[in-house]
């Protein structure tokens, strides 16, 4: 199939992203298409900068989140080929402090376990997310989180044990995961442009403001700093660096006759590990595994290895077919865009000649809470789950407007620590209550039965923070049910004594 061909074949794809960025409110998009090592469409389109409208170009950078997972696969993988690491030697044997809650975990953890998501781990996003604690730190917390399932029984998406991994990979090295990341992977890739920090990315003259829609609106955001988890999803890149990122891909770990990471190691990241919860799952996905790094599944009957991300005003899709030397890229500054997936999806059909799937459609479906079908699809996974859980009701005769803040405040101020999740404040505002915790204010309603309903409206989040009260009066701890995942219990934070 010639490039010439291809082009034609994505006749009216403009019209398409410009029709989805108007349907989906989002503010810009980046899309780029490789063909047999061909670029076939490499175009911007919408704001990088929704107010002083400025557009999105093949320069332009946006951060892309969890599609950072298959970097820090990447530089494990270019150790094994050293001879400095083994996908199946435990962790603790290069990282004797390294432990976790389960001991058996900790002494069988591979880097293979951490990267294909089977430690056993819930999200447990609350201990990372806005936290600020280093990377050590949050290592070292490890060993206060509680699993919620068999080591290796289960595929469960862990941002955490992905930031791990690099660090492991930095500890090998003896530097730092980023500093290994750029001296053998963007480097030799000439990913110039690319940089590991939102912090460094606003350095450049190039870049795209994260937005949010809100009542029909675009809304800017503040860029979130997740240097801490870096490894996990920190990378920002532009079309013209995620395009050798593919060509990389589709050329099994070479690069300009330069072999960066072994053919045979370059297929154990790109095999099948466990299977997994399918983001898009449906009768044109119908089955998920996840290799290291990849989402691997079969797109309406053709190979797909792909990974999204998701981070604050930032959404992303990397995409390729290897058996057709397919590749994509799509970068958007929207807060939960699905435009990266339906573009990409689009994109595929198009190349394959397939009749096209209204994957709009399907995902308004799942946005609108309805039912899923077995031909409805989901949205990938995002650094942060957003969701929601109702306050419990209380049969007690006290009332929410029995307690006033003149009566019972002073009772439940105070620092509360878990070792895990470090520590949470709460504290008096004009109005009532108020929890702070991770730099984060959430306002606290009283419900009644020494329970308060908490606020995050930044993550749309709602639950129910639970007081335990001693016979004399006294507030000892409070639990908050932070994990959405099966199995999983409240986190507890114990109140600490004043300090005198």
């Amino acid at each position: 199939m010639s490039i010439a061909t291809n082009s034609t074949l994505l006749d009216g794809l403009d019209e398409y992203i410009i029709q989805q960025l108007q349907e989906w409110k989002t503010a810009g998009l980046a899309i780029a298409v490789i063909h047999n090592d061909e670029i076939i469409w490499k175009k911007g389109y919408g704001y990088r900068d929704v107010e002083s409208k400025s557009e999105v170009t093949p320069e332009t950078l946006f951060a892309i989140g969890s599609s950072t997972k298959a970097f820090t696969a990447a530089t494990a993988a270019q150790l094994v080929d050293q001879e400095l690491m083994k996908w199946d030697t435990p962790v603790k044997t290069y990282m004797e402090e390294f432990q976790m809650f389960d001991s058996m975990a900790a002494e069988r953890m591979t880097i293979r376990d951490m990267l294909c998501h089977r430690s056993g781990l819930p999200r447990h996003e609350m201990a990372w997310y806005n936290s600020g604690r280093t990377r050590e730190e949050l290592i070292y917390a490890l060993q206060y989180l509680e699993p919620n399932e068999d080591f290796r029984n289960k595929w469960q998406y862990q941002n955490l044990i992905y930031m791990a991994a690099g660090y492991l990979v930095g500890h090998i090295k003896e530097t730092e995961w980023e500093q290994f990341a750029q001296q053998y992977l963007l480097d030799p890739l000439g990913m110039a442009s690319s940089v590991f920090s939102v912090q460094d990315m606003q350095q450049k003259e190039d870049y795209a403001y994260p937005y949010i829609e809100k009542d029909g609106k675009l809304e800017r955001m503040p860029f979130r700093n997740i240097d801490a988890i870096g490894p996990a999803g920190s990378i920002n890149s532009n079309l013209n660096d995620m395009i050798a990122w593919l060509r990389f891909q589709l050329n099994q770990g070479q690069f300009d006759g330069q072999s960066l990471i072994s053919k045979e190691q370059f297929a154990v990241m790109h095999t099948p590990h466990m299977p997994c919860d399918s983001p898009f799952q449906g009768s044109e996905m119908p089955v998920c595994t996840y290799g290291l790094g990849w989402f691997i599944e079969p797109y309406r009957g053709h190979m797909m290895i792909h990974h999204g991300g998701a981070i604050d005003g930032f959404a992303s899709q990397v995409a390729f077919l290897p058996e057709q030397n397919i590749g994509i890229v799509a970068l958007s500054n929207t807060q939960g865009s699905v435009v990266p997936y339906t573009a990409s999806f689009r994109v595929v059909d198009l190349l394959l000649q397939l009749d096209v799937v209204d994957w709009s459609g399907k995902m308004r479906k799942i946005m609108g809470g309805e039912p899923a079908e077995q031909d409805t699809d989901a949205i990938a996974p995002s650094a942060i789950t957003s969701t929601s859980k109702e306050p419990e009701q209380t049969d007690k005769e006290e009332t929410p407007t029995s307690f006033t803040l003149e009566r019972h405040g002073s009772a439940y101020e105070g620092v509360y620590v878990n070792p895990g999740y470090g520590e949470l404040f709460v504290r008096r505002r004009e109005d009532g209550l108020e929890t702070y915790f991770n730099q984060l204010e959430m306002p606290m309603t009283y419900s009644g039965n020494e329970t308060f309903s908490v606020e995050l409206p930044l993550l749309g989040l709602t639950v129910t923070a639970t007081f335990e009260v001693s016979e004399d009066g006294h507030v000892q701890s409070v639990s908050i049910p932070l994990l959405m995942e099966p199995g999983t219990k409240p986190i507890v934070f114990v109140k600490q004594p004043k300090q005198s």
